[in-house]
């Protein structure tokens, strides 16, 4: 199973992801979504841009997205991550995991997230609503704190 990695300015379609992952499998019994969006902070939020290294956060990505699949059986993996200016209510990130069983897919959809969340290199900005200073947005301890718990216990 080969994981889809996509890095686009343009919005996904979450249905037709799906779709596209499951047509035709009678195999898959379980699939996990997770979908990260723009908040508003408040009302306070214009935009926020995110930026990238192509090429880097594409391997990045593929390299999270195999480690997933080589700790859990999964049938199908899909991570698509957005860039450029996104508004308040728009899909910023998807991560799509398909297995025989519940139980992988959500594990493995969840470690994707906390991994993309210290390990992608992507650097957001904040734009206001009332137009002030544009502020780069720092990483937080507690992204950091939540991948600790998958690192592989030595037995």
């Amino acid at each position: 199973m080969q994981p889809v990695v996509r890095i686009e300015a343009d919005d996904f379609d979450i249905a037709a992801e799906i779709a596209a992952l499951t047509a035709g499998r009678t195999d898959i019994g379980a699939v996990v979504t997770f979908t990260g969006l723009c908040r508003d902070e408040g009302g306070t939020l214009a935009a926020l841009e995110l930026e990238h290294y192509p090429g880097m956060a594409e391997a990045e990505i593929r390299r999270i997205a195999d480690e997933a699949a080589q700790r859990w059986t999964l049938d199908g993996l899909v991570v698509i991550h957005r860039h450029g200016r996104i508004k308040p209510g728009g899909n910023i990130v998807l991560v799509v995991a398909a297995s025989r069983h519940r139980h992988a897919a959500f594990e493995a959809a969840s470690f994707l997230m906390d991994f993309l969340k210290t390990r992608a290199p992507f650097w957001k900005k904040q734009h206001t609503v009332d137009g002030s200073a544009s502020q780069w947005v720092d990483a937080r301890v507690a992204d950091d704190a939540a991948t600790g718990r998958w690192k592989k216990r030595e037995d």
